[in-house]
């Protein structure tokens, strides 16, 4: 039999059982849906992350203390004090494969501007912060200089959270006084806004100052030498972070005088290292949920196979009286088989529409990040025929292997 004859045999069954064949295609239909949608979900939630990291500065490196032990005690990494300015000019000098080195002081408390006030952060650093490291634009007003960090000038640049706040009226900020604490601040710039982090943080929460008047003014930090919380760099490119990274630490090691036995006593960690890190744990949900939706492609090929059943043993006569007149074991297998493959793929043509829709609707109603990729729909399209020839080929081999004189018998 011609592969049309056998598709012009395997519609007009359809046909004759529009109700029971749209009932066996269900299973089909939300399994292929299910999975659709549930990577889409992994693979939009995988590419937010990775676009939000990105937007932190993907060639962005931090260096901060790290815990080490005392009496027998490992102490905490915000209380240990390790890293100095000679280390930054370590890094400036020594570190071809940095683009920018910046310092980083924080202090948290209150910003008051008249009679309102917001719990807020202070974030003292160099002007490279936010031009290279960061790439952090200014909307309004302008950025502070080097020569604002030497001379360290009361100037800042407000986050539009901080801007919300402290001016719920609206107008302007640039060119008003406010106070962190007990510190008058010039306001001369406001940050574009940046949105949420990846970890859930407020990025436009902060206010940015020179590093030394947040060191010197607001910490009151009087110590000849000068600790810093955090160091900011920031690789030439992304290809150059790895190597940008073994620089710190062989220049770190060599300025804070380690033995090759000693542990660091920093850590580096690069934005790429957060980013494989969320990716690969988006990547295990992606499969999980696939997983998981894929169990009602099962159940819908489990259905196929009972209603194949189901049709030879309704359909005996017909196979006997075909037999009778010539047709072979194979011609009825092959009919068989073409019905169950075509119930399974036109359940999964139904379910990819199902599944994009539903993808689309979970985007638009709960403002979840989705991505239906290519792949995703060929691998339902292929699972779906590999589901009709497996669960179909046992009932379509029963037809076959009917014997033609019993099969025309049967009543």
């Amino acid at each position: 039999m011609s592969l049309f004859n056998l598709l012009r045999i395997a519609l007009r069954a359809l046909q004759r059982n529009k109700l029971r064949a749209f009932l066996t295609m269900l299973g089909i239909i939300i399994g292929v849906a299910s999975v659709i949608a549930m990577v889409a979900i992994g693979q939009g939630s995988k590419q937010s992350i990775q676009s939000q990291l990105s937007g932190m500065g993907s060639n962005m490196i931090i260096i901060r203390p790290n815990s080490n032990i005392s009496a027998g005690a490992r102490l905490d990494a915000t209380n240990v004090q390790t890293l100095t300015l000679d280390d930054v000019k370590a890094l400036q000098k020594q570190a071809p494969d940095l683009s920018a080195v910046s310092p980083m002081a924080n202090a948290k408390g209150q910003a008051i501007y008249g009679n309102n006030n917001w719990p807020t952060t202070i974030q003292g650093v160099q002007p490279n912060y936010l031009t290279i490291i960061r790439q952090w634009p200014v909307q309004d007003g302008v950025a502070f200089t080097d020569r604002d960090v030497q001379t360290q000038s009361k100037v800042c640049l407000l986050g539009q959270t901080v801007i919300t706040n402290l001016f719920p009226t609206g107008g302007s900020p640039i060119g008003k006084y406010i106070r962190f604490g007990n510190v008058p601040l010039l306001v001369i710039g406001t940050l574009a806004p940046k949105g949420e982090s990846a970890f859930g943080q407020d990025q436009d929460d902060v206010i940015i100052a020179p590093f030394t008047t947040v060191q010197r003014r607001i910490l009151a930090s009087a110590h000849s030498t000068i600790f810093v919380q955090n160091i900011y760099a920031s690789a030439i490119d992304e290809t150059k972070t790895t190597a940008a990274s073994d620089e710190i630490s062989n220049i770190l090691r060599t300025t804070h005088r380690l033995k090759p036995s000693d542990e660091d006593d920093f850590a580096v960690r690069t934005m790429q290292e957060l980013i494989n890190t969320f990716s690969s744990t988006s990547q295990l949900l992606t499969v999980l949920l696939a997983v998981i939706a894929g169990i009602s492609l099962l159940v819908g090929g489990i259905g196929i196979m009972n209603i194949m059943y189901v049709s030879v043993t309704e359909r005996t006569r017909e196979i006997g009286l075909r037999m009778s007149i010539g047709a072979r074991g194979v011609d009825i297998l092959l009919q068989f088989l073409t019905e169950a493959i075509l119930i399974s793929l036109t359940g999964g043509v139904l379910g990819v529409i199902l599944g994009v829709s539903s993808a689309w609707l979970v985007t638009f109603f709960l403002k979840w990040p989705t991505l239906v990729t290519e792949p995703s729909i060929v691998l339902s399209f292929l699972v779906c025929a590999i589901t009709g020839v497996f669960f179909g080929y046992y009932p379509a081999q029963k037809a076959s292997r009917l014997d033609p004189i019993e099969a025309l018998r049967y009543e």
